[in-house]
Formats: C-alpha cells, structure tokens, sequence
C-alpha cells in the first residue's frame, strides 16, 4: 500500500467515514489513476476534467457512479493533499429521474415462497416486513430485536458518518419467524449468521450471513416466481414503503422508519402510488367500457 493510499484511509477513518465507503472512495482514486499511468499528485486539473468528460461522454457513467468518482476524488485532493480545485466545484452528475422497481404484494409473497432454504427466507421476509437494506438484514444481531415493544434497533445504518440510529415496527408474525430462525442454530450474536462450507457452523459463527448469497437467492427465486422484472433484494424495501403508503401510513412516519433525512427522498414514493392508480383507473374503464 502506497503512502498517500494509506493516509487517504486515515483521513477517512478521521472524518467518520464507514469502512464500504471507504473502499469506493480509494477505488475512485485508484482508476483516476489508473485511466493516466500516473500517481495523483502529477494528474494536471486539464487531464482531472477531461477524466470526468471521459466518464460522462465515453463510459456513459450512471448518476452513482459520477458521484463516488467525483465524491472520493474531491475528498483526495481536498483533504489528504490539499489541492482544491475549481474544476472539481464546477462538476455536476446528471440528474436521473427513474423510479424504483416496485413489486406488488401478490408477487413478493409469490418471491417469498420461492425461496428454498429456511434462513434465506426468514432473511428476506424481514428484509421486506421491516423495509431494511440488505447490509442492514444480514447484520442483526440477537439483541437488536426489542419483541416486547415490537421494534427493531436499526444501528450505524446508512448515511454519510455511518452512524443514523433507528427504530422500526417489528410486526408480529416476524417475531415469531425470527424466532423460529434463532432455535435453528442458536447464535449468541447473529440472528443470520454465516453457514460457512460444510453448513454447520451457523450455532459459532463469528460473521453474519454474505450478502451475495442473499442476492443471490433473491435472484433465484425471482426467476422460479416468473416474475420479469428488473427487481433486486432493495426492490423489497422499496415495495415496502409504497404499500405503506397505499395502506395509508403517514409519509413522515415511513420516512423516519427508512431512515431518510429529507422528506424529499420519501416523496418519491407518492408517485409510484399516484401511477398505480392511475393504472387501476384505466383498467377499470376498459373492463366497463362495454356496459
């Protein structure tokens, strides 16, 4: 490890950063580097907008690419080597205007029930039930489940210093399904621990379950389920919020249960309500149009 990668690690450990995004941030470094055969410090601010126009024009970059590119570079230069640039004031990822893949609750029973083993089941079922991200699943541990209040504490979940708390409503069938996956190895940590090679050594296992796997299962029985769209395990959480929102939960209360700062980024979800209504009015009107 190079002496400037190191410091940019420390810099980041300083700063609060979580350990995935400091992963992203010294990979964005790395190709910068990378894209010129040359070390950070002699990279010119020209050749850094060029790189940007590369990524936007050449590489098509995605909006959450530009922004840890543009995120892990700034932090570079700004904070380990102090260089401020303006090229990298003037740098703006495009906006995207997509909607989420939202999955009905016929078809997320239909996932669920797809699902062969046991834990991925249980894993997924509160995944969904609980509107969690998947890091957030996987890393339960035994006491964050308050069953006599009927809420989960949600610890160091996303955000930029990696350490936004929260509660959310554990509902009652969930409990007791979370029990029941908690009898099956009896952890003294993880409610889904690592299985590891031979299967059996969920009851001493010192880490949680991988999150590949469980995309992995998620992806499995999307396709056993026959469902064609373009879901992943963060559909669940998504699908979530906007069954809530149907049942007519208040939109404040879902936003504090998914941990967002800004109502702004709930908000999104009353579009997806707004067109599934819009798409039960038209099939109504062509079911009655022969009256």
């Amino acid at each position: 490890m190079t002496p400037l990668r190191q410091r940019m690690i420390e810099d980041l450990q300083l700063k609060g950063y979580s350990a995935s995004t400091q992963t992203l941030y010294v990979n964005a470094v790395r190709q910068l580097c990378e894209h010129y055969d040359k070390c950070p410090g002699q990279i010119t601010e020209e050749e850094l907008r060029d790189y940007f126009l590369y990524g936007k024009n050449v590489k098509k970059w995605s909006r959450s690419t530009s922004t840890v590119a543009l995120c892990g570079i700034k932090f570079f230069y700004e904070n380990t080597i102090q260089r401020p640039w303006p090229t990298l004031l003037f740098i703006r990822p495009g906006r995207e205007k997509k909607l989420p893949v939202v999955l009905s609750r016929d078809e997320v029973r239909s996932i669920l029930s797809s699902l062969e083993l046991l834990r991925y089941r249980i894993c997924l079922t509160t995944i969904y039930s609980c509107g969690l991200r998947v890091s957030e699943g996987i890393h339960l541990r035994v006491e964050h489940i308050d069953s006599a209040r009927g809420f989960i504490h949600v610890q160091g979940s996303k955000g930029k210093m990696g350490k936004k708390d929260r509660y959310v409503p554990l509902p009652k069938k969930t409990i007791a399904l979370l029990r029941e996956q908690w009898k099956s190895h009896r952890n003294k940590v993880w409610l889904f621990p690592s299985a590891g090679h031979s299967g059996k050594d969920m009851p001493y296992a010192t880490k949680p379950i991988s999150k590949s796997s469980v995309q992995s299962a998620f992806r499995k029985a999307l396709k056993t389920a026959g469902i064609n769209k373009k879901a992943t395990v963060h559909s669940l959480r998504h699908s979530w919020a906007t069954h809530l929102l149907e049942a007519g939960i208040n939109l404040r209360l879902i936003q504090a249960w998914l941990g967002h700062s800004s109502p702004a980024t709930t908000s999104i979800y009353t579009h997806l309500t707004e067109k599934a209504k819009a798409m039960a009015i038209k099939s109504i009107d062509e079911l009655m149009e022969d009256l």
